[in-house]
């Protein structure tokens, strides 16, 4: 199978690879689209996320969709032909934190493009049938593909105790800000303020739930009142100001990749009695994810700016630098299409 690979910071190289074979409990997945995430865009210029470094060639990609070709022993095979979406987890079943329900945070776990582990910028991958996720045919590839990071938004939602009537500010209007909107707009927020620095972004912020955009370089989030802030630009000023915008007993979600380290009003958390949080990944939303693209209340597919073959990842890659860009998915055409 043809594969792009990660071979250090900057350079990508097209390869040859054998079709993986899946193990017990696995099923074999020939790729349709794989979503490009800013983690992708990080390892591919910096080769680095904090503590995840790429040492040896990767392949890159975690937000995938694709067909069932195959499966290991003690999988039905009536899989075989089903459209899925990958859920891109392989946790340890027998680790604290997967028994305890948070699978999310297993220390064992080998999780798509992170290193070592490679992704889905490739012809076939195999997952844990389980995480496999059936999609109905009225779901895009692409909105399979995006359930992924869609699935972050909801993971960021229930974490901010987002419901009827709640007001939400989220910073930051990029891929998982707009989604987050959505998810916000989707669970009964009634103000969803959403703010960002670029003109562009805050345009388009209200197709996505908005029911108000900031430009937090002229106009402060101060004051706001709301109930849940959401951070999803990384920005240390943004968390900072959005902290100041969160009534008493209301709740912080930090989401955006940002610095590993800044300060926070250590004062305003305490005197207000703020709950502050971070999202890593999610655990148990692929069933909501696709309940909200099925039945039209998340739009996954006008959020793909760009598509692209496997040819051309490194366009790909650096779509976000394109002005107006959301989302940039690869398109994989298998060149074989029947497993000998």
């Amino acid at each position: 199978m043809r594969a792009a690979v990660l071979t250090e910071p900057g350079h990508l190289e097209a390869q040859t690879r054998p079709v993986p074979a899946p193990s017990a409990g696995d099923v074999l997945i020939r790729v349709a689209s794989v979503g490009v995430c800013g983690s992708d865009t990080h390892y591919y210029r910096e080769g680095r996320i904090g503590d995840f470094v790429v040492e040896s060639p990767l392949v890159l990609g975690h937000e995938a969709s694709g067909v069932i070709v195959a499966v290991g022993d003690g999988v039905s095979p009536d899989r075989v032909g089903s459209r899925v979406s990958i859920e891109p987890q392989r946790p340890d079943p027998h680790s604290r934190e997967t028994r305890s329900g948070r699978y999310n945070l297993c220390p064992h776990m080998e999780f798509y493009a992170t290193p070592p582990v490679d992704g889905a910028l490739c012809e076939y991958v195999t997952i844990g049938s389980e995480f496999a996720h059936d999609v109905p045919d009225s779901v895009s590839d692409d909105a399979a593909a995006l359930i992924e990071p869609l699935s972050v938004a909801i993971a960021t939602a229930r974490k901010a105790g987002i419901t009827g009537g709640s007001r939400v500010l989220v910073a930051g209007a990029g891929p998982v800000g707009l989604l987050t909107a959505q998810v916000a707009r989707a669970f009964g927020a009634t103000e969803i303020v959403v703010s960002d620095v670029s003109t562009t972004r805050r345009d388009g912020a209200t197709r996505y739930g908005a029911t108000r955009v900031i430009d937090p370089a002229a106009e402060s989030v101060h004051g706001l009142d709301v109930d849940a802030f959401v951070d999803a630009s990384g920005a240390p000023r943004a968390v900072r100001d959005g902290l100041r915008a969160v009534r008493p007993a209301g709740t912080v979600v930090l989401v955006g990749m940002g610095g590993d380290e800044y300060p926070l009003p250590v004062s305003v958390i305490q005197n207000r009695e703020l709950w502050v949080t971070g999202v890593f990944r999610y655990a148990h939303t692929w069933p909501t994810a696709l309940d909200l693209v099925r039945t039209g209340r998340v739009d996954l597919d006008s959020m793909v700016t760009g598509h692209f073959d496997l040819d051309h990842v490194e366009d790909a890659l650096n779509h976000d630098r394109t002005d107006g860009s959301i989302k940039a998915v690869v398109t994989v055409t298998p060149s074989q299409e029947t497993l000998s």
